[in-house]
């Protein structure tokens, strides 16, 4: 790690690890990451880490990538610590030590006798292992939390916190070893491993890369603070489509005429201008179950970009639809809630809890058929999962005979289509189906699909 080809192969290798977790680096960036070593050395590791970060990220929602990935290419040591393991009360002890006294460095060493000392698992070279979950199960640093804010207190570190406040601070501090752990355990993996794969592996995506089905609070979380940055590059797309779309196709009489001037030949080709009208949108989102998260962000998207489209009208159900429009009024939604208001204020659901897109999707065609007309492209979002109940076909076809356009977005792989209660290749042969995973490929489609 030392020697400069050593170096550069080791940043080589963090820029396509990054790359290929969906971080758009390109070759300026790293020539400046470059640039960044050398000013800056490897003596101070996270001076470093910093140093990198500012060169390659462009956000950062990106850090949750760039830290674990860092600590493979760039890592803390090689090998374990030297010595016997401490035993577990010893090492609590020190733990609660550090933690009360915020050390950073020897919180870093106590992470790595941990791993050493509880994290091995297998009996054989080719099967040894290395587990944060087994590390921080024997050492549960959590219940040292008391101990920790009263020893701050004694400390007299506890000034300018109020209980509430030196609580969440033990409680960052308790976090931040947890992460040193498994940073720890995934060095040591990788060092017999080798550090590509447990990059390619062990590193969680970008929010925009997990799949809407399996993403947790956190991530969704996450993903709704993307809305508006993501709204203003679609508008700009759109925007761009429009004026596109606006030149329309030669006038050829014109054109010949124009030709006059110069012995026929149509050096300025004329083209027909076009006025198109502002589109209208409609959504109609199953917002059960995990399908809720794909739903709720679709409809925070869309309600960001309504200036492109003359009406916007939104419905939501489960058995039942409704529509939920005002709840996504411009300034109005609520990102963290919207669900919970849907829930509360719209009739979604009729005697039982389960979605049943025969009944809501024929609720729709008969209740509120003048929402779909010749301008009008419907969005329907869900997993096409009946429950066992009758998909109700023919509603399907009516919605689509009077739309302009319809498209179902699945938040489902492919794969899945048609496996157990799924009747999504019946409804794909009515209207243009979609895989709809994550937030990376909702924002390709949009930019796609959404009409001009």
């Amino acid at each position: 790690m030392t020697t400069a080809a050593g170096v550069a192969e080791r940043l080589t290798s963090l820029v396509g690890s990054l790359r290929a977790h969906g971080v758009r680096i390109g070759t300026g960036e790293t020539v400046d990451a470059a640039r960044a070593i050398g000013e800056l050395g490897l003596a101070d590791r996270e001076l470093l880490r910093e140093g990198l970060a500012a060169t390659l990220l462009h956000g950062t929602g990106q850090r949750q990538v760039f830290d674990p990935v860092f600590d493979l290419y760039f890592p803390r040591g090689v090998g374990g610590p030297e010595g016997q393991p401490a035993g577990r009360q010893d090492l609590r002890e020190r733990l609660a030590a550090a933690l009360a006294a915020d050390d950073r460095a020897l919180l870093g060493r106590l992470a790595a006798e941990a791993v050493d000392g509880f994290g091995g698992y297998g009996s054989s070279p080719e099967s040894d292992g290395w587990s944060s979950y087994q590390t921080l199960e024997r050492l549960r640093p959590q219940t040292l939390m008391a101990r920790v804010r009263d020893e701050v207190r004694a400390r007299g570190g506890s000034s300018g916190f109020t209980d509430r406040l030196l609580e969440d601070e033990v409680r960052r501090r308790i976090d931040a070893f947890r992460t040193l752990v498994a940073a720890e355990a995934r060095r040591r993996v990788a060092e017999r491993r080798g550090r590509d794969e447990i990059a390619r592996r062990a590193v969680a995506p970008t929010a925009d890369r997990v799949d809407f089905l399996f993403a947790g609070k956190d991530r969704l979380a996450e993903l709704r603070r993307t809305v508006q940055p993501l709204a203003r590059k679609l508008a700009t797309r759109l925007a761009a489509r429009r004026r596109h779309a606006a030149r329309g196709s030669i006038d050829l009489r014109r054109t010949l005429r124009g030709s006059l001037s110069t012995g026929g030949v149509p050096m300025k080709p004329v083209l027909r201008r076009r006025r198109p009208a502002r589109p209208e949108l409609v959504l109609l989102c199953d917002v059960s179950g995990s399908v809720s998260g794909f739903s709720d962000f679709t409809m925070l998207l869309v309600q960001a970009l309504h200036d492109q489209f003359s009406k916007v009208r939104v419905f939501a159900f489960v058995n039942r639809i409704d529509e939920v429009t005002g709840l996504l009024e411009h300034g109005r939604a609520d990102p963290e809630g919207l669900g919970a208001r849907i829930q509360a204020e719209a009739e979604i659901t009729g005697w039982h809890g389960s979605s049943d897109y025969g009944m809501a999707l024929g609720e729709f065609a008969e209740r509120y058929a003048d929402a779909a007309g010749p301008r009008t492209t419907v969005f329907v979002l869900g997993d096409a999962r009946t429950n066992g109940g009758d998909p109700n076909l023919p509603a399907v076809r009516r919605i689509a005979e009077r739309a302009r356009r319809v498209y179902w977005l699945n938040p489902e792989q492919r794969s899945r289509w048609g496996t157990g209660d799924s009747v999504a290749p019946a409804y794909a042969e009515l209207v243009e189906m979609h895989e709809c995973r994550t937030a990376r490929q909702l924002s390709a489609l949009v930019a796609r699909l959404l009409p001009v």
